[in-house]
């Protein structure tokens, strides 16, 4: 069994079960992502870095090549900070943020689980856990360099 699988996952969110391929999308409809979703939501969890703190956001994990931007590329605003590793995507129409590539793990991007089509993020069955983003390994060594 590979790693993926024994990471923690739900395929059902609320009275929402989650399709192999689920639509995401920012608020006012500009931005469509397909998200391939075969696991269901990989990781929901929260972090509290001072980005991650301020947007407030759960998030989950897909594979780079698990997200499709269908729709809104050209409205995908970048926002970049202190390492300058992950790329935090929103949608320059409305503001909100639909997925980042990790800097943990650049082979994933983590979405917004309260962009996903009919999911309601408080109505997750599984605890959420909050990730220590404040002392995140690469600003040591950022810091040492």
């Amino acid at each position: 069994m590979s790693e993926r699988h024994l990471r923690r996952s739900t395929h059902k969110v609320g009275d929402v079960t989650l399709g192999p391929v689920h639509r995401l999308s920012c608020h006012c409809g500009a931005v469509q992502i397909d998200l391939d979703l075969p696991h269901g939501l990989l990781d929901p969890r929260r972090c509290d870095c001072s980005m991650c703190r301020r947007r407030g956001a759960i998030v989950a994990s897909v594979t780079l090549d698990g997200l499709h931007v269908v729709q809104g590329e050209d409205v995908l605003r970048l926002y970049q900070f202190n390492t300058q590793t992950a790329a935090h995507y929103f949608c320059g129409v409305c503001g909100i943020y639909t997925h980042h590539r990790r800097r943990s793990n650049p082979n994933e991007y983590g979405y917004n689980v309260g962009c996903l089509e009919g999911v309601n993020p408080y109505a997750l069955n599984i605890a959420v856990p909050v990730e220590d983003g404040v002392h995140h390994p690469a600003d040591r060594i950022a810091a040492k360099g």
